[in-house]
């Protein structure tokens, strides 16, 4: 039986055969025969108000679900504007596929109307990139995008789509859907080598001050429970990155919490301490290490990821493992169940006594509202409830990443590699979606949500239940501290001004709104947010002089600077000072 398919409707259905339920795109002129087939199927398809929240919210859903999450967009402008989005997944390895509609083939090169060259555009921001030519390419390319995506080191994958492949046809029988592919050149090592893991269970068994540092691979391999229980055999003390936070449960007597520029005290010495760091799954960037050659300068690295691009690309390594984390540890943990290793008491007691001597003082009812206060009582609300908190960049992210305890992998969602403003909005719309019974709480600064404000509209339509917190201080916090430790006091362009009213903003799209000014108002304006199950913001007016210490860019990660108390000064111009400044060019005569 010949069956004859649109390439469009092959789209569809390829999308369906790996799986996919749900979307988030924005339509546009190259991409409109997709979205003529996808009025018939069964396939949910999320409209974003922006392209690059829709590559956020697919970022979002492939974090959250470990699933291939899935954007579209036209070509042209829609396609540049998932280009940060895509750029933050390939940045965080988050398995995305983008699809762009692209001109008809015997267009493209001629600067036609929209054209972009999206193969270019995406080539150094993905981990494979596809351009369709003729519909029967359908089936191989999709199978082919959504295997590369997902196994390995994930990552992004895009697929370029001309207007006349998707009002092509296709013979379903001589070109089925799914295909079988063969991918020559890709096979991701995923087994460690033997001889490398006996290496590093004898380091480990050695070793007097070990520590383990464990990034998002732990995560992304769902290794999360061997890591525990190489931690309980060997009692050794356990540092994350930002994109392990989840990894090891942060309530656990050898946590230290997370490491490097913005790390904590106990994190950063005990890894300079160290005499053997088993790094897994990270890829030891420099908001993590400081200055290389001050790091763990007494350690012996062994360093187990699935990337063998990372391993000794940024830091010495003594014992590579290339493979995939869970697989590793477990052999390690069979190894290592047959060694007699005693715990080190005194590093132990070193490690108690780093964690007690770091612990802040505060006064938690200070107004402005501490944004430390606000963590502690988001975090008591959600004890023992399923949750996915995702957030900004800048000094709200930092607040979560220090204060609150996570216990459970994906139960963060933050841009760790390419640090997007923009990205925790559309991310908890996309890590909502993914996870309905989970509560999804969305911790931004007032910056950052501003450059995506727009998916109200989104959250509105749809009814999508996640909580929105505004840390409000008016104020690009990051940069106003850098200003303030790096550059003389001087804050330049820091200031955000009165406007907007974010409550009026986030009622004026039909969502529930409330203002925390006070910290007696928290617990109970955060607890009807989050028991409302319908879109909720809310605007913590926060205090715009709170900072954290941090390790200077380069240093080394026991140099960690405590900022001092700095009053915002706001630079005012107005539109008069632009028009006085215009006059006088315009008068000069030349």
């Amino acid at each position: 039986m010949v069956i004859v398919l649109k390439g469009a409707e092959a789209i569809i259905k390829a999308l369906e055969a790996e799986g996919v339920k749900i979307i988030f795109g924005y339509p546009g002129g190259a991409i409109l025969p997709f979205y003529d087939a996808l009025y018939d199927s069964d396939l949910i398809h999320i409209l974003t108000r922006h392209e690059q929240a829709a590559a956020h919210a697919a970022d979002g859903f492939a974090r959250a679900s470990g699933e291939a999450g899935v954007c579209v967009s036209t070509s042209g402008p829609g396609a540049t504007n998932l280009v940060t989005g895509i750029a933050t997944a390939y940045a965080d390895s988050s398995p995305v596929i983008a699809l762009t509609g692209q001109v008809p083939t015997k267009l493209i090169g001629n600067d036609a109307f929209q054209e972009i060259d999206a193969l270019g555009l995406f080539m150094p921001i993905t981990k494979h990139n596809f351009q369709l030519k003729k519909p029967e390419e359908i089936p191989e390319t999709f199978r082919a995008a959504f295997e590369i995506a997902t196994t390995g080191r994930p990552g992004p994958v895009h697929i370029d789509i001309p207007k006349d492949v998707q009002t092509g046809e296709i013979d379903l029988e001589k070109y089925p859907i799914p295909a079988k592919v063969d991918l020559p050149g890709y096979k991701p090592k995923t087994v460690g080598h033997p001889l490398q893991i006996k290496k590093a269970i004898r380091l480990l068994s050695e070793a007097e001050k070990p520590v383990i540092i464990a990034g998002g691979g732990v995560i992304i391999s769902g290794a999360h429970e061997e890591l525990y229980r190489i931690v309980e055999l060997l009692k050794i003390p356990v540092a994350t990155t930002l994109m392990g936070k989840g990894a090891f449960p942060e309530d656990h007597p050898l946590s230290l919490g997370m490491l490097g520029m913005h790390g904590t005290k106990a994190a950063n010495y005990a890894v300079t301490e160290a005499d053997l760091i088993l790094a897994i799954g990270c890829r030891f960037s420099d908001r993590v290490v400081g200055n290389p050659e001050e790091f763990a300068p007494n350690a012996k690295i062994i360093h187990i990821d699935i990337d063998p691009a990372e391993i000794g690309k940024n830091i010495r390594v003594d014992v590579p493992i290339v493979g995939d984390a869970k697989n590793v540890l477990r052999s390690m943990l069979m190894g290592l169940s047959k060694e007699n290793i005693k715990v080190k008491e005194s590093w132990l007691e070193r490690i108690r006594y780093l964690k007690e001597s770091s612990i802040p003082m505060m006064d938690f009812n200070d107004k402005p509202i501490k944004p430390q206060r606000f963590v502690k009582e988001l975090m008591s609300l959600l004890e023992g409830k399923k949750f996915i908190i995702t957030t900004d960049v800048g000094q709200n992210q930092m607040w979560i990443a220090h204060y609150f305890k996570f216990k459970c992998p994906r139960s963060l969602i933050s841009s760790g590699g390419l640090g997007t403003m923009g990205f925790g909005f559309p991310a908890a719309i996309g890590a909502k979606v993914a996870k309905p019974g989970n509560k999804v709480i969305c911790i931004t600064g007032d910056g950052g949500f501003l450059m995506n404000s727009q998916e109200l509209a989104t959250v509105a339509e749809y009814n999508i239940p996640v909580v929105i917190c505004v840390f409000d201080n008016r104020t690009l916090g990051m940069v106003y501290q850098w200003q303030n430790l790096y550059y003389n006091k001087k804050q330049s362009e820091v200031h955000l001004g009165e406007s907007p009213d974010f409550v009026r903003l986030a009622e004026s799209y039909g969502v529930k709104a409330d203002r925390v000014s006070s910290p007696d108002e928290i617990r109970e304006k955060l607890e009807e947010a989050i028991k409302s199950d319908e879109p909720y913001l809310l605007d913590i007016v926060i205090d715009p002089a709170e900072a954290l210490p941090m390790v200077p860019p380069g240093d080394k990660l026991t140099n960690i600077v405590k900022p001092e108390r700095v009053e915002p000064r706001v630079k005012s111009i107005k539109f008069k000072d632009i028009e006085r400044v215009r006059i006088e060019k315009e008068s000069v005569s030349y």
